[in-house]
């Protein structure tokens, strides 16, 4: 397929040359960046978004989006913000995330995972421009598109356009991670579940299209890719070391640390193979899933003289929109039982599944971005790049609910201030085309009691 979008649809609402001229000069590129470096310098890992949230919800008061918050936590909210709904129009809904990747700032943890210098880089937590470039992986991933869309709807405001329909402006921790998973349980672990998905469920949101805000480098995909991460436990025997024979077979060896090579190198050969037999490519992009083996556990280190019985491998896996983490578990279980191995289990950890809108239900949204793309970079909407819809993206959880759902946005890595500025003006003429523009004079929606004065 081409890299280039056919358009089958058509937005709601056809943007005029006066409001596009008056949304671009409603959108202060100095502000938006201001933003954007602010916003992402409020330290924000996974489990810490609160000052975050914080931020955004003050923001969104102070210019007038009338801003609540939901969480499952006091610690973890999501904010919501609202603009328009004063007529009949379609909902659009924005959303992004406040946590960003990084380490876990436990010393003992990080130090079994990074090296000091990986965790002396300032862009975990720090942003800033530089040459013209903004620096930081918070206004990457994903703060930089979130100011984006808020200054998109600051900017419909300036412009004086209220919008037909509603547009949400949502903010959700717990994109990134974590995921409770054995000794680290419980809802301080919980990632996506208390972020864009406890928003559907609580926050008061109906949108009829969503948006993930996310760099895309202007592409876009209908595509969310998921993931599972398993657990393959291999047993042997824990053997007194002063007794200890070594036999000549490696493989023989009772100890299951020392049988992992030959496990390891058929688990890289079917790794290597899966992107090409599960690829999957639709309208809406390609998702190429991959796997990785994330950690390994044996023994306690601390208290040795028997090695260990059991080992554990932590295997993450893509999922495309059409695999299931069964598939997964079946070829992995056919490939265990093909070593002469004293027992092994495997057992999902984490399972998200992949979704992907359907084409048709989607067309207006992918119209509306299209035209936005432009008019604001006179350029043809193209699919995002493949590692953008093998990955999970918070889209999925509204297509997931059969919300048509897409995500795009600025360039991820090393964006200029122009890129936010074209991001911003892609996000509010599109806001425009699937809302609507309600009539200058529709005011706030009185209120008639049903039954009267006296209901009863």
């Amino acid at each position: 397929m081409s890299g280039y979008f056919t358009i089958k649809g058509k937005a709601p609402y056809k943007v005029s040359e006066a409001e596009h001229a008056a949304l671009e000069a409603a959108i202060d590129s100095d502000e938006l960046t201001a933003l954007a470096l602010e916003l992402g310098n409020i330290p924000s890992p996974s489990k810490s978004e609160a000052a975050a949230s914080a931020y955004v919800f003050d923001w969104m008061k102070r210019e007038g989006f009338s801003p609540r918050s939901v969480g499952a936590t006091p610690e973890r909210q999501n904010v919501i913000g609202e603009y328009g709904g004063k007529a009949e129009g379609a909902n659009l809904l924005f959303t992004a995330h406040l946590d960003t990747e990084s380490p876990t700032y436990e010393p003992d943890l990080d130090s079994a995972k990074y090296r000091s210098q990986t965790l002396d880089n300032r862009e975990w937590l720090e942003c800033w421009l530089e040459d013209g470039k903004l620096f930081g992986y918070p206004i990457a991933n994903d703060r930089g598109p979130m100011s984006c869309f808020m200054i998109a709807a600051k900017a419909l405001r300036k412009a004086g356009i209220p919008l037909a329909g509603k547009l949400y402006l949502t903010a959700c921790p717990g994109e990134i991670g974590p995921e409770p998973i054995e000794d680290r349980k419980g809802v301080d672990y919980l990632g996506k579940d208390i972020g864009a998905h406890y928003l559907f469920h609580h926050g008061g949101v109906a949108p009829d299209y969503a948006i993930a805000a996310e760099g895309c480098d202007f592409g876009l995909t209908w595509i969310g890719s998921g993931y599972a991460v398993f657990r393959i436990r291999i047993y042997g025997q824990g053997i007194f070391t002063p007794i200890m024979e070594h036999p000549e077979n490696i493989g023989e060896h009772p100890n299951p640390i020392y049988r992992l090579g030959p496990i390891i190198d058929t688990l890289h050969k079917w790794g290597r193979a899966m992107p090409e037999r599960h690829r999957y490519e639709s309208e809406g992009g390609v998702a190429i899933p991959k796997t990785q083996i994330d950690s390994i556990k044996a023994g306690i280190p601390y208290s040795f003289g028997t090695g260990t019985e059991i080992v554990s491998i932590y295997l993450e896996v893509g999922l495309t929109p059409k695999q299931k983490a069964a598939d997964i578990l079946h070829e992995l279980n056919a490939m265990m039982r093909t070593f002469d191995i004293e027992g092994f289990d495997i057992e999902p950890m984490v399972v998200r599944h992949g979704f992907e809108a359907n084409a048709d239900d989607v067309a207006p949204l992918v119209a509306a971005v299209s035209d936005a793309t432009k008019l604001t970079l006179n350029e043809p909407l193209q699919r995002a790049n493949p590692v953008y819809s093998s990955m999970w993206r918070d889209q999925n959880v509204f297509n997931m609910h059969r919300i048509p759902a897409v995500t795009t946005g600025m360039p991820r890595w090393r964006p200029t201030p122009e890129d936010l500025k074209n991001s911003a003006l892609i996000y509010a003429l599109t806001a425009l085309a699937i809302c609507g523009r309600a009539p200058d004079d529709a005011g706030e929606i009185s209120y008639k009691p049903v039954y009267g004065d006296n209901p009863f």
